[in-house]
């Protein structure tokens, strides 16, 4: 009885260190591969704020902004409050008004307008939110 005792407390005994022990095991993934992931969602969310700051910089989307009397000024302070998800959503809307701009079109369709001023009201309720 005393051995089964025995066998049974020392079974015990290994099943509370073995835990501690097995998570001392380094990571799937080392430091560096985190830190090169890191690096990377910082830059892409760089090149979406500038994608979007290039679009509210174009003299046509400042004029669009002034006729619907929105403030740029509030909305290029407001791109830097933007969540990952909202700011990837605007960016890829600004890129597609941007080619659409800078592809030899001589005006601005109501497509693109509407765009625009999308934007800029999106960008107006997630700042005023």
């Amino acid at each position: 009885m005393r051995t089964l005792v025995s066998i049974v407390v020392t079974m015990f005994l290994l099943n509370a260190v073995a835990p501690p022990v097995w998570a001392q095991v380094s990571h799937a993934a080392p430091q560096s591969a985190l830190d090169a992931a890191v690096q990377a969602r910082v830059e892409a969310s760089t090149a979406d704020r500038d994608a979007i700051q290039r679009l509210l910089e174009r003299p046509e989307v400042q004029a669009i902004a002034g006729d619907a009397g929105l403030d740029l000024r509030g909305m290029e302070s407001a791109i830097s409050t933007l969540d990952a998800q909202q700011l990837s959503t605007i960016a890829a809307q600004a890129s597609q008004v941007d080619q659409a701009l800078a592809g030899g079109q001589s005006t601005v369709t109501i497509s693109t307008t509407m765009i625009i001023i999308g934007l800029l009201v999106l960008i107006l309720i997630i700042v005023s939110v």
